[in-house]
């Protein structure tokens, strides 16, 4: 299976795979515990086994809460993808981000990281938008990173936001992109 990093496309169906996979494997593992309980003969070896099936559900419960927050999250569309892909070469792209703060779950399909700022695509259409882009700068600010923030729930205003970007090239460096590609992958889960 290809191994994908966060902000690639693919991300989200791939950790969510091998997330699954961590939790069946925990729950497996507790399951052959409690029947070698069971199946045990001394009292002592059966207190040994139900502590170890009690300790084990402690990882596997910190592997599941990420997973099923995340659950409902798919990776975007390759429709859009490909649309998305276009503008690529211009400024930097990020995909299939999704970053949690204390009030809401931020499931950033496509985020551009550019000079003048940071344009965010986000499917989920509950999202509060204005909380969501305050969190957001406020974490940029935190870090010194002075870039205007904005989240879009329309895929065509969000294209349109695209297509009228100047190349990244044209902009001087300052570093500030690249430190704001490592801070959104940090806050993505």
């Amino acid at each position: 299976m290809k191994r994908y990093r966060k902000g690639q496309y693919g991300y989200r169906n791939y950790h969510r795979r091998t997330e699954l996979r961590k939790v069946l494997f925990g729950a497996a593992l507790i399951l052959i515990q409690l029947l070698a309980r069971a199946m045990a003969d001394s009292s002592s070896w059966k207190n040994i086994l139900t502590v170890t099936a009690i300790l084990s559900v402690l990882p596997v419960a910190n592997w599941a809460s990420p997973l099923l927050a995340s659950w409902k999250y798919k990776t975007l569309p390759d429709e859009l993808y490909k649309k998305v892909y276009l503008h690529e070469g211009k400024c930097r792209m990020l995909y299939d981000l999704i970053i949690t703060s204390r009030e809401a779950i931020i499931p950033v399909d496509a985020a551009v990281v550019h000079p003048t700022g940071v344009y965010a695509y986000c499917t989920a259409k509950r999202l509060d938008t204005g909380k969501a882009e305050c969190f957001l700068k406020d974490m940029f600010l935190s870090h010194q990173l002075k870039m205007d923030v904005r989240l879009m729930l329309d895929e065509e205003e969000f294209l349109n936001s695209l297509s009228g970007l100047r190349p990244e090239a044209e902009y001087t460096d300052d570093d500030s992109v690249e430190r704001g590609i490592t801070l959104l992958k940090s806050l993505s889960m």
